[in-house]
């Protein structure tokens, strides 16, 4: 997956709460919708998104479905806020290194 699906599911908050709420562990539908303010049915709904985002998977267990965080779900996002940073850390050094020559000194 890319960055951008990663994003855009978790820019919603209610599936933002559901991915907090699977940090703890696997979880049935019911119990990840336990006390949130949308329906179970809107909770399966946010969960499939985020599925199919590649950020949680679902394995059957009898007769519920476990849901739960995807190893590597987020890699993509993790390696896009990576280099985010990467380029702002460049643009600092860069910003120490030109105001270090107007004052001639050495950064």
């Amino acid at each position: 997956m890319t960055y951008e699906v990663a994003i855009t599911a978790l820019a919603d908050p209610t599936r933002r709460a559901i991915v907090d709420r699977l940090r703890h562990g696997p979880a049935p539908v019911g119990v990840v919708a336990k006390g949130l303010p949308v329906s179970r049915p809107a909770v399966s709904q946010h969960l499939r998104v985020l599925s199919d985002a590649g950020l949680v998977t679902m394995t059957p267990q009898g007769n519920q479905r476990l849901y739960s965080l995807a190893p590597g779900g987020i890699d993509s996002l993790r390696h896009y806020l990576d280099s985010l940073w990467d380029d702002a850390l460049a643009a600092f050094q860069r910003a120490a290194q030109d105001q270090a020559k107007q004052k001639g000194t050495k950064p």
